[in-house]
């Protein structure tokens, strides 16, 4: 097995479920491809189900989190699983939720993420300069305003919805879906404040990734960005 955090495997050799630490992501393996896709907050169930409408008839790989709420139970305490992507990152997010713990204790949380970060990175890195697409849902006042300021470049429609958005990591990508009838940024640096999130780990990496940013409920809102995404991008 490649990646130590492996725990099954499907009867036609996928994967089943992998770890980061004690954070459990299902596998669903579509086939050969370059494409891999990501969900990572268990309450934005608009984004789950685009994903796996999406895998039953798109090739790839996609790595869903267990569980249905938006922060998970870590080591006794709380984290925001898009927050655990560094160890800078993830300790401000752990401080967060708690901040009494002692510093041992929070030294040997971020040990035991340390440990596990980059397996799993690997693991769902694509291969042959490939696209590793993430799927967000918002409810909580977030939109592409709010990323203006840590962004490259921006493409805002005037008739779209702030809060539906592609936030790319690749120039390229950007140049694509900014012909598209959709908002996208580009966030190609990992110059800002390290966040721990997963889009500033793969800027600092120099992958490809996008996230799709919607509002939650709007599922064909975002069904029509994934294909779009799908229709236009190498």
């Amino acid at each position: 097995m490649p990646f130590a955090m492996i725990l099954g495997m499907k009867g036609d050799g996928g994967l089943a479920s992998i770890e980061l630490a004690s954070l459990r992501f299902k596998v669903i393996d579509g086939g050969e491809s370059s494409r891999r896709y990501i969900w990572l907050h268990g309450d934005e169930q608009t984004a789950r189900m685009a994903i796996e409408a999406h895998m039953k008839s798109h090739p790839g790989r996609a790595f869903l989190i267990a569980g249905s709420e938006r922060e998970v139970q870590f080591e006794g305490g709380m984290l925001d699983p898009n927050r655990m992507f560094s160890r800078e990152g993830a300790e401000k997010n752990l401080n967060k939720f708690s901040p009494k713990w002692s510093e041992k204790k929070m030294n040997s949380a971020l040990d035991k993420l340390d440990r596990d970060r980059e397996n799993f990175l690997t693991a769902i890195t694509p291969p042959d300069s490939g696209l590793l697409v993430a799927l967000h849902n918002n409810l909580r006042g977030y939109s592409i305003e709010d990323e203006v300021d840590n962004s490259n470049e921006i493409s805002i429609k005037s008739d779209q919805n702030a809060h539906d958005f592609f936030l790319c990591t690749d120039r390229n990508d950007f140049t694509k879906l900014s012909q598209s009838p959709f908002n996208v940024v580009l966030q190609a640096s990992a110059d800002s404040e390290d966040d721990g999130s997963l889009s500033r780990a793969m800027a600092k990496r120099g992958i490809r990734y996008v996230n799709i940013e919607v509002r939650l409920g709007w599922l064909s809102q975002q069904k029509k960005m994934l294909n779009i995404l799908e229709s236009v991008l190498d």
